[in-house]
């Protein structure tokens, strides 16, 4: 794993293949599809800056990269990806084989250029948009939270604010001798036109002619922009002003009914808003929602509380009479905000569901962030609002505006991404016939990236046949180009390059080089992003099944064994782990949705599909961590056999983080020994897995839900669910002081007795 941990510190990137399949054939034999986890704007502590414009191939547009061949008398380079020869421009005269630019470094093949003079000349943009049909104890929790948000904005950002509940409100912030709101009805959606003349924006100016779309562009005057977006230093008092006399949505909601909530038409009257005063600039929705949406486009279910939420029994059966309409609805968001450039950031923060399943196009095709918590209240969500405004420490490096566009070598076409962009639909030769996720492109829109933000690129190898051994050894690297134009936090505009090669192998006897090469981390999250988009758009799929025969074909392919004999059966080290994260996948809160509302399994899956392979990784196999005062901390086997009565565990599952006691340190720290002066040890071994946890939790967006509890006690469940149940309550050994499961699910030894039977037929 090293050596491909070491490639990610220097690109960013994590291949599943690092030595590729060379033909058709071979690639769909090996069942996992090339394909690349790559984080466009990761930090680089040591990656040059350019102060310059790139050079690019005057055919394919590729950037000059390390793997160009270049003629320095000639002063000629030759594009990897086209063989084109284009001519170096006169600045670039003195170059030699002594005295390279920095874009042909061998170890520089990331590189950004940043182009003088293009910086954005309108400041960040927020966009408050609150619930208040939430009960009282809610709300001064989120007054809280909020203004705590804007004393941390920086001063020259740009601020608007629209509340909703059964009506919309939005706040006029510039007007400043008393606070004064334009009104909407939530049951009805509004369109930019109707808006922006509701609005009084066409007091001083004529009405543009049908047909053109208002906006800054055609003559909003920058008063009439003023009247809704301040300077964060200038409406500051204004805005915490209004939020403490913030009330409770004041329509009476009867008994037996859920409150009247707009929030569909809330969003799209901050899309038209934003849309009209700001287009193209880095302006960001930030939705705080407290409950599901009952009323106008967007609602998820009626107001009757005789009738249930969505539930995945609902979606499957197709019983969910809301579902289809909402996300039609929000689909139309996406597109209007991806066209503007502006992002969407969820905060859903409830018991009940809030239409998460339904925001989440909207929400990741725009880039936004997410985050879902029980309460406003709960530490999940105010720390998470925070660090997004919080700047010293732990940046999210939020950016926005951002394009992102491949080149590879011609033996390779792009099938889709997955991950939070959109699809700029630019059709050309490498675009693959087979679409996955966001597809039939090779250009993408990031309204919003930030630096965590990692895209599952997967690619499609067409070349049909072997060419012969000369010819193999000699022209054998495949060359991929990732070319990321993105807005800085700082306003400048930045062109992030990655230049890549590979070699390729095909024929007999490649299939030790394809086991040298392979990344078991980055094969295990390709496959968990695949199997979660299958659920969503395939109907009838079965994901246990289609892992179990990937599972099984990866094995009898690349596994070491006489036919029909499973005890014979081996596999390299570079494979070994993979059928246990297969194992672990099968049984996540990706694959599982039974026990999750589909509002948890959407969010669960946006978090995969935005995140790196490490993280990734720690949410299909959560690592397990041993304390006791025999050794040191160390990591323990995800088991039910960890558990011990004098040992302390701590499991990240990523969104959550258990600390779980055995039952003799539980009676002791009942019993207060930590607090005696004589059991000093005990008190440090208590702290132990907290300050690890703390500092877990310091580096991680969303911040993750910390749970402490007793062996026995009822939150032990989330520990004990992520456990291989190797001890279950119908098996027979148990050693004194561990634990059982209670379940009917089959253990890793009998999963993989299965699996070697079953590969070596």
């Amino acid at each position: 794993m090293a050596e491909f941990m070491e490639l990610e510190g220097q690109d960013g990137v994590r291949m599943a293949w690092n030595v590729i399949p060379g033909t058709k054939q071979e690639a769909s034999n090996c069942v996992v599809p090339v394909s690349a986890v790559y984080t466009p704007i990761k930090p680089f502590p040591n990656m040059p800056v350019l102060p310059y414009a790139p050079l690019h191939c005057r055919n394919c547009r590729s950037v000059l990269n390390p793997f160009s061949i270049v003629d320095f008398a000639a002063k000629i380079w030759i594009c990897p990806f086209c063989f084109q020869r284009n001519h170096f421009p006169p600045h670039y005269a003195s170059i030699s084989d002594e005295n390279l630019p920095a874009e042909l470094f061998p170890q520089y093949t990331t590189i950004e250029y940043q182009s003088p003079g293009e910086a954005s000349s309108i400041p960040p943009v927020f966009m408050f948009v609150v619930d208040t049909s939430i009960i009282e104890e809610e709300m001064a929790f989120l007054k809280s939270a909020l203004s705590q948000a804007i004393g941390l904005l920086p001063d020259n950002s740009l601020v608007g604010l629209i509340t909703f509940g059964t009506l919309v409100h939005v706040h006029e912030l510039g007007f400043g001798t008393i606070p004064k709101t334009y009104v909407f009805k939530g049951s009805k959606d509004v369109s930019k036109e109707q808006l922006l003349e509701q609005m009084n924006f066409f007091l001083i100016k004529p009405k543009p002619p049908t047909g053109v779309i208002a906006g800054a562009r055609d003559g909003l005057s920058s008063e009439s922009i003023a009247r809704f977006l301040l300077p964060a230093s200038d409406c500051e008092f204004a805005l915490n002003s209004i939020l403490e006399e913030l009330q409770k949505d004041p329509w009476p909601t009867p008994v037996d009914q859920r409150a009247s909530r707009c929030s569909g038409t809330a969003l799209s009257i901050a899309a038209s808003l934003l849309g009209a005063c700001v287009p193209g600039s880095g302006a960001r929705i930030l939705a705080f929602i407290g409950g599901p949406s009952t009323e106008g486009p967007g609602a998820i279910v009626s107001k009757n509380l005789s009738d249930p939420i969505r539930s995945h029994k609902d979606l499957d059966k197709d019983s969910a009479p809301h579902y289809h309409k909402a996300v039609k609805f929000y689909e139309a968001l996406a597109k209007q905000l991806v066209h503007q450039g502006h992002v969407l950031d969820l905060f859903a923060c409830a018991l009940d569901q809030v239409g998460v399943a339904e925001l989440k196009v909207a929400v990741e095709k725009t880039g936004g962030l997410v985050v879902l918590a029980e309460s406003f209240g709960h530490s999940v969500f105010k720390d998470s609002l925070r660090r997004v405004f919080r700047s010293e420490d732990k940046d999210l490096g939020l950016s926005s505006n951002g394009i992102f566009e491949i080149n590879c070598s011609k033996d390779i076409k792009v099938q889709g991404i997955l991950g939070p962009c959109a699809s700029l639909e630019k059709k050309g030769p490498l675009c693959s016939d087979t679409i996955v996720g966001q597809g039939s492109t090779s250009a993408w829109k990031m309204c919003g990236l930030d630096q965590a933000t990692s895209l599952c690129l997967i690619f499609e190898i067409v070349k049909k046949e072997i060419p012969d051994a000369t010819l193999q050894s000699s022209n054998n690297q495949f060359y991929f180009q990732f070319l990321t134009y993105y807005q800085h936090s700082t306003a400048e505009m930045r062109l992030r390059v990655t230049s890549l090669s590979r070699r390729w192998v095909a024929g007999p006897g490649s299939i030790q080089d394809l086991i040298a090469g392979f990344d078991q981390e980055a094969a295990a999250v390709v496959m968990a992003r695949l199997v979660s988009f299958k659920m969503e758009i395939e109907a009838e799929f079965d994901p246990i099944r289609w892992l179990d025969k990937a599972l099984i074909h990866m094995c009898s392919r690349f596994g070491d064994y006489q036919k029909d004999s499973p005890s014979s059966f081996s596999l390299s080290p570079r494979f070994s782990i993979f059928p246990q994260f297969m194992f672990h996948l099968r049984r996540s809160q990706f694959v599982q949705v039974f026990n999750n509302s589909p509002d948890e399994t959407a969010y669960f899956r946006m978090i995969l599909n935005r995140e790196n392979v490490a993280n990734s990784v720690v949410m299909i196999q959560p690592s397990l961590i041993s304390y006791s005062f025999q050794s040191a901390p160390e990591p323990a086997l995800l088991d039910v056999a960890a558990i011990a009565a004098d040992r302390i565990l701590l499991l990240d599952s990523y969104f959550t983080i258990v600390i779980f006691h055995g039952s003799t340190i539980a009676q002791w720290r009942k019993a207060g020994y930590h607090n005696q002066p004589e059991h000093q040890a005990f008190a440090q071994l208590l702290q132990a897995p907290r300050d690890d946890a703390d500092a877990i939790i310091n580096e991680r967006f969303p911040v993750p839900r910390l749970v402490i509890c007793d062996q026995h006690g009822s939150q032990a469940r989330f520990l004990l669910a992520k456990l291989n149940p190797s001890a279950t309550y119908n098996s027979d050994g148990h050693h004194p002081g561990g634990d059982i499961i209670f379940t009917d699910d089959v253990s890793f030894e009998v999963f993989l007795d299965h699996l070697q039977r079953l590969a070596v037929q």
